[in-house]
């Protein structure tokens, strides 16, 4: 038998084996870096008719341009302001209608413009002290001067309604001979009972807070029944009669800041609720005149700081001293209008209004 040799060569490992083991862990790595490298880039490849393109984030930023050279110019053009001014009011012109014409709203149209007005004057409580309507005040039922006909505030509502109609309701505020005789109270007084003007009607007096809230309320019913302006006549203490002989309810020696109140509180009244509706007030000419003594309470300075649209004016048919008068009065811009009541038609360019006869 032949014996091994100790001497023969060894067979372990391969050196072949462990480079291709290598050469495979090697391809695995790069494997993996890939599958890494293409799931990070995704979001970056582009397609083009030319194949597919890396656009990397940092080569989408463009390189800045240069910035234009300043061109010489001439001197710079002026900035030119054009100021819109307000459109003019247009002047009103209104004519005094009787209280039946409230159920006509078409003959209502048709006085108007026969009068070569633009604007309906409607007597809503008259010097006497009754309204022209239903109202729901409780003291105006419990003093019966409340007008109860069926359908009288549905048929002013429907007039007031009235497409291009402009309606201006007469309130004769503290003039009022009925409501005294019911509420002593609220009147002005004398020694002999309720005080009575020259011609005999009784006045309720300012100074009276219920008396001005009733006031307040009739007004306020009036914009709610749809009448765009609401006159305050009468609307101061008296100023023509016996005034000597009133012991209770006169104005004193300053009855101006009363009077400033009361306007003040029927502006709040009704502007709170019915804010196009304008407030406005009758004054005579004499308080219009600088210096003048107060015409029952009205004087230039109130009548300037009163904040009512429209100031109608008794006993001029020329507003040009009471517009220069108002000037002077410090009014710049308070005063939207003035209005001469007239017994003819007045001026194109002026506000004017008939009176009833």
């Amino acid at each position: 038998m032949r014996r091994r040799s100790s001497y023969d060569p060894y067979r372990g490992r391969s050196p072949l084996r462990t480079l291709l083991k290598i050469v495979a862990v090697v391809l695995a790595v790069v494997l993996v870096v890939s599958v890494v490298v293409l799931y990070f880039l995704d979001p970056y490849w582009t397609y083009t008719p030319d194949g597919p393109r890396l656009q990397l984030p940092w080569e989408d930023q463009e390189e800045p341009s240069a910035a234009p050279s300043p061109t010489p110019s001439a001197s710079p053009l002026p900035t030119i302001v054009v100021e819109t001014a307000e459109p003019a009011e247009t002047p009103l012109h209104a004519a005094a209608l009787s209280r039946e014409a409230l159920w006509d709203a078409a003959a209502v149209q048709t006085q108007v413009e026969a009068a070569g007005a633009n604007a309906a004057l409607f007597d809503m409580k008259g010097d006497d002290g009754r309204l022209g309507y239903a109202s729901a005040l409780e003291l105006a039922q419990a003093a019966g001067v409340s007008d109860q006909t069926a359908g009288l505030n549905e048929a002013i509502a429907a007039l007031n309604a009235q497409e291009g109609l402009y309606t201006v309701a007469r309130v004769s505020c503290f003039r009022d001979n009925a409501m005294p005789r019911q509420r002593n109270d609220l009147a002005v007084r004398s020694s002999a009972g309720n005080w009575r003007d020259q011609e005999g009607v009784r006045w309720l007096s300012p100074a009276s807070q219920e008396a001005r809230q009733y006031l307040s309320g009739v007004c306020l019913e009036l914009a709610a029944l749809g009448f765009d302006e609401i006159l305050l006549d009468n609307a101061s203490f008296p100023a023509a009669g016996e005034l000597g002989s009133i012991t209770q309810g006169g104005g004193g020696t300053d009855p101006s800041p009363v009077l400033a109140g009361f306007y003040a509180e029927v502006r709040q009244a009704v502007r709170d609720r019915y804010p196009d509706v304008k407030i406005s007030v009758a004054a005579p000419a004499e308080a219009l005149e600088p210096g003048a003594a107060p015409s029952g309470g009205q004087t230039l300075s109130l009548l300037a700081s009163s904040g009512l649209d429209r100031i109608w004016v008794r006993g001029t048919a020329d507003l040009s001293q009471a517009d220069q008068a108002l000037s002077q009065g410090g009014v710049s811009g308070g005063v939207a209008d003035l209005v001469a009541i007239l017994a003819q038609p007045g001026g194109e360019e002026e506000s004017w209004s008939l009176w009833w006869g």
